[in-house]
């Protein structure tokens, strides 16, 4: 395992072959970073010419994103009919995600990360953290949408299972075949049941997570584990976080991380540094190490803090924290 980072295609278009220099200064070796442009044509030579790109700062293209993304339905997804399960369009999809998949493997890229989501990442009004730092915040006491229904009405849990089985059933398949490693993001945040017409956020208990990596087994299906938003789901994250990570970890389960803390646990919580929240980051990164984990730690939702380039300066922050953890346990952080 090895520090990393991710970077979508629109973010990329933004910050350019600037950023990619900085990651190489930073030590940041390894990344999920997307090609400008609609990813539903990308195809070998794209992706290909994508990552000799990358390639040309030092860097390695471990993953990119499938169109299917964190944001919510009434947002612009790039995949409503797969997850709204819609007979016809979410075949359609699909077909075009298989063939992403199969343009990976053809471009030499192993994995490929994604989200099943149409609630999107719900939260409430932030709130200050240490010298005043703005911390994303869900306090679900506090949501004033909660009887607002989105687009797909209301919707019982064994349907929404329907869904994910219906794409798991068709694309695991493909990605086996082509050897290409498929993470999915469990949902951020769990919210109370009924909330904006969701009998129950199905990927955001560890008890759904478990079923899901059950479901259409194989070795290239897995998580893309983000450690916040699995304790979002705790009552008690500091003494329930580790058996978690061992549970999926030593299964190989887990083809990604993200290295983020909270304060506090189920319903209500902010998401903070990863040296400031409740959880033990430097024993959770043992864990990882010992269930063999051999893929990318990287941060994910930092504060906002007072900085020319909030995001950024942050993310610097986080690398050098994730980079000081491996170095003062004697181990490798950069990876080959």
């Amino acid at each position: 395992m090895y520090v990393g980072t991710q970077l979508g295609g629109d973010q990329f278009a933004k910050v350019g072959d600037r950023y990619l220099r900085q990651l190489a200064q930073l030590g940041v070796r390894h990344v999920c970073i997307d090609p400008v442009g609609d990813p539903w044509q990308w195809d070998r030579d794209i992706l290909m010419r994508h990552a000799e790109h990358v390639d040309k700062f030092g860097l390695v293209l471990d993953m990119v994103q499938l169109p299917l993304p964190s944001s919510g339905i009434e947002r612009q997804h790039q995949s409503p009919g797969i997850v709204l399960g819609k007979p016809g369009e979410r075949d359609r999809e699909i077909d075009g995600i298989c063939r992403i998949i199969e343009a990976l493997a053809e471009a030499g890229i192993g994995a490929a990360k994604y989200n099943f989501n149409v609630l999107g990442i719900p939260r409430t009004t932030s709130e200050p953290g240490r010298g005043g730092a703005v911390l994303s915040t869900w306090r679900a006491d506090q949501a004033t949408d909660g009887d607002t229904l989105t687009i797909a009405g209301k919707v019982g849990a064994e349907e929404f299972w329907e869904r994910i089985e219906y794409f798991l059933e068709r694309v695991v398949p493909v990605a086996t075949a082509s050897k290409v490693r498929l993470a999915c993001h469990p949902h951020d945040p769990m919210t109370p049941p009924g909330y904006r017409g969701f009998e129950s956020r199905v990927l955001s208990s560890v008890e759904g997570l478990m079923r899901f990596v059950e479901t259409a087994e194989s070795p290239y299906h897995g998580l893309n584990f983000c450690q916040g938003t699995v304790a979002e789901g705790m009552e008690d994250p500091r003494s329930e976080i580790g058996e978690v990570i061992r549970w999926f970890g030593s299964r190989k389960k887990i083809f990604n991380v993200h290295f983020r803390n909270i304060k506090g646990g189920r319903y209500s919580f902010t998401e903070e540094f990863p040296d400031a929240g409740d959880m033990d980051m430097p024993a959770a990164l043992k864990i990882y190490h010992e269930v063999g984990y051999d893929g990318m730690i990287m941060p994910d939702h930092v504060p906002h803090i007072d900085a020319d380039n909030s995001i950024e300066t942050a993310f610097a922050f986080c690398f050098g924290y994730i980079i000081a953890l491996f170095q003062a346990n004697g181990w490798d952080p950069y990876g080959a």
